[in-house]
Parts: structure tokens; C-alpha cells; sequence
């Protein structure tokens, strides 16, 4: 059991979050954690890459140089492999990198990821997150009291705030996301890990239904 302190805005403690990681995910695997980021990270390759083959390079196909007498190796186009200018032997075509693993695996990978959060406690909670209207300026003195400004960070919170997504959008490296939205990259990519009590309750709600089922 772990139990996490609770923060206000103000970054004062106003109580505390008890909670098993296990009620996440029964055991933390490296293996799928590091399989699943690897299938995200490959579905975000742009895959455009391209190089010229010996046909598709501009030049003439007349031969260099007659065949014998001139005690130079024989040598047609200008355009091949072997030469300065010359196409590609074996050239990078486009083609897509993208790939699908089971759901349940990329589910438990998510759960497993916030599990390894709080086991390591990378994570702080605060007890609300809610603006009346966009305040990134308020939003970061919040960051500022909870001492996470100038580090990357993850915000999860229950469920998309418009006005919540306004004030972070334009922080540096920092993310939004509503905790039906997480996936194992985004809450492993950043130092630390931001959630509401009600977020972090309603993930942990969802886990315990998957684990029963």
C-alpha cells in the first residue's frame, strides 16, 4: 500500500491517497512495457523516406567510354550504383511502419505504466484542477507551488476540460489528458505524473473492473 499526499493549489497538504498498485496491475513487466512503446513510437514514423535507384537518376545512358584499349575497367551509364551521381543499388522505398498489438496488452501496458508511477512515486496528486475560464498564467503557478514547473509532465484529469487543455496547451513540455485518453508512452515519456483524486480514483475504478472481469 502506498499513500500518496494530497496538494491544494497552493501546494499546502490537505490530506492523503491510499492506494496498492497492485489494485492497478498485479505485476509490472518491462518486456510489455517496453513492446508497447516501441509500437506507438513505430506508428509514429512518418515512413517518407526515399531514395533513387539507376532509373530514376537524371544523367545519360550513353556508354563512358569504348569497351577495350583504354585500360580502364569497362563501364556503361553514368547512372550507376558505383559512381559519384549514380542510383541507389538497393534504395529506400516509403512504406509504413505501423503495427497492432492485442488490446489487452496495450491496456494492462497502461495500467502497468501508472502502477510504475506510483510505486516510484513520480506522481503527485491535487485535490481539483477546474478554471472558470483559460488561465495558463494561473495554471503555472500552480506548477510552481507543486514544484514541477521546468520539468516534463503528464496532467491526467477525469474527463476533457476545454478550459483545463486552454491554460496548459501553451506551457513548455507539459501534456493534458483525460485518463480514458492515457496510453503507456505519454505517461512514461514525462518526468512526472499529475493527476486529480477524482482522475486518479476513476483509472483506478476501470482497472479493478478489468482485472475482474
Amino acid at each position: 500500500m502506498v499513500s500518496l499526499p494530497v496538494y491544494d493549489r497552493t501546494g499546502a497538504e490537505v490530506g492523503t491517497f491510499e492506494i496498492d498498485p497492485a489494485e492497478l496491475a498485479p505485476r509490472i513487466s518491462k518486456q510489455l512495457l517496453h513492446d508497447v512503446v516501441v509500437m506507438y513510437q513505430a506508428n509514429r514514423r512518418q515512413g517518407s523516406a526515399k531514395t533513387k535507384n539507376r532509373s530514376e537518376v537524371r544523367g545519360t545512358t550513353t556508354k563512358m567510354y569504348r569497351q577495350k584499349g583504354t585500360g580502364n575497367a569497362r563501364a556503361g551509364s553514368r547512372r550507376s550504383n558505383i559512381r559519384r551521381g549514380g542510383g541507389r543499388a538497393f534504395p529506400v522505398r516509403p512504406r509504413d511502419y505501423s503495427y497492432r498489438m492485442p488490446k489487452k496488452a496495450i491496456r494492462l501496458a497502461t495500467r502497468m505504466a501508472v502502477a510504475s508511477k506510483v510505486a516510484d512515486r513520480e506522481i503527485t496528486l491535487i485535490d481539483n484542477l477546474v478554471f472558470e475560464a483559460p488561465r495558463t498564467k494561473e495554471m503555472a503557478s500552480i506548477l510552481k507551488a507543486l514544484k514541477l514547473d521546468g520539468q516534463s509532465l503528464l496532467v491526467a484529469v477525469a474527463g476533457y476540460d476545454l478550459n483545463v487543455y486552454k491554460s496548459i496547451r501553451n506551457l513548455a513540455n507539459v501534456l493534458v489528458l483525460p485518463v480514458s485518453d492515457l496510453n503507456a508512452l505519454d505517461v512514461l515519456r514525462p518526468r512526472r505524473l499529475l493527476m486529480t483524486t477524482a482522475a486518479l480514483e476513476t483509472f483506478r475504478e476501470k482497472a479493478t473492473a478489468k482485472q475482474a472481469s
